[in-house]
């Protein structure tokens, strides 16, 4: 069975698994461990640990269980003061944590309660901060912070060095694909590309490197970007010509959605700019690849995760514009 491993945190990664574990294929899915937000945030500082919201999130999506499970593992405690507005996915976790000490004990343990196909790693175990200066360079603490700033980024870097999990570079080295999902780039996929060991990892794998890019850009974070431009800024991390493949949409949205997206969260569609991609030496699958669901425009799980499931079998076709 092919192995793929996939990079990323939170809806996007969330979203492209949905539809990934519906296919015959051996996943492991890294999660970033940076999230400093909300119930989240409360419990890094309560119990001093890393990160559970987007980890427990993956989880989830990775399992087979039926959808009351799922919506109880979504239960929050909005009424209690006690309970913080905390999801139960994230107190059980965190319960795990202190029984088990560690990630890799733990999620063992939950993957069996939520008979989850596949494999979800944290990137590390460290509790750590990510952080970023401004274009104007103002210094920037957590993920929430950093994802709140309209400002530009000039650069993204983790509070202390972290160690990465061992099981990580393990996935990577017998990967037959490795992705970066799609998501914020900053607080989503550049946290993975902060260590020269994982870097290194990366690059040596005998897999090939693919992006599945945005549907839409991001204030403060890839403004005015089109597609190139999200892996150029992947390259300043990883290294110049690291990317082979890129999945992305190649029609343009009509909606008054589009235009809500546009003129309330200064948010427009990531174009694709294939002449530009072709340049580069990328090999391009593009097609339609959003839907609307609960009035949010979002990737079509189903059909990017055919699109990578037939690339991963057949290998690159001669038309880069397929």
């Amino acid at each position: 069975m092919k192995k793929i491993v996939i990079f990323g945190g939170g809806s996007g990664l969330s979203q492209l698994l949905k539809g990934l574990k519906l296919f015959p294929i051996d996943i492991t899915a890294i999660v970033s461990m940076s999230d400093n937000g909300k119930s989240t945030g409360r419990l890094r500082k309560e119990y001093n640990i890393p990160a559970v919201g987007d980890i427990s999130k993956v989880l989830l999506e990775m399992s087979n269980c039926d959808s009351e499970i799922k919506d109880l593992m979504n239960y929050r405690f909005e009424k209690s003061k006690t309970l913080g507005n905390h999801s139960l996915k994230n107190l059980i976790l965190t319960a795990l944590l202190d029984l088990k000490g560690n990630f890799s004990n733990a999620i063992p343990t939950f993957e069996k309660l939520l008979d989850i196909k596949g494999k979800v790693l944290p990137l590390t175990e460290d509790n750590v901060d990510l952080m970023a200066y401004t274009v104007d360079g103002k210094k920037l603490v957590g993920e929430a912070q950093i994802t709140k700033s309209a400002k530009a980024k000039e650069r993204i870097f983790y509070s202390k060095e972290i160690e990465i999990n061992p099981k990580v570079i393990e996935a990577v080295k017998k990967a037959d694909l490795i992705i970066f999902s799609c998501g914020s780039l900053m607080t989503s996929i550049i946290p993975h590309l902060l260590n020269k060991k994982l870097n290194n990892a990366i690059l040596n794998s005998k897999g090939k490197i693919m992006y599945v890019s945005n549907l839409f850009t991001q204030p403060g974070e890839t403004d005015d970007f089109k597609v190139s431009d999200h892996i150029k800024l992947i390259e300043k991390y990883l290294g110049k010509n690291s990317i082979d493949v890129v999945v992305a949409n190649n029609i343009k949205m009509n909606s008054t959605l589009v235009k809500k997206y546009s003129k309330k969260e200064q948010k427009d569609q990531v174009l694709l700019d294939i002449d530009e991609l072709i340049k580069m030496k990328k090999y391009v699958i593009q097609d339609r690849l959003f839907k609307i669901e609960d009035n949010v425009y979002r990737h079509d799980s189903l059909k990017v995760a055919y699109l990578i499931f037939a690339y991963l079998m057949e290998g690159e076709k001669n038309d880069l514009h397929n």
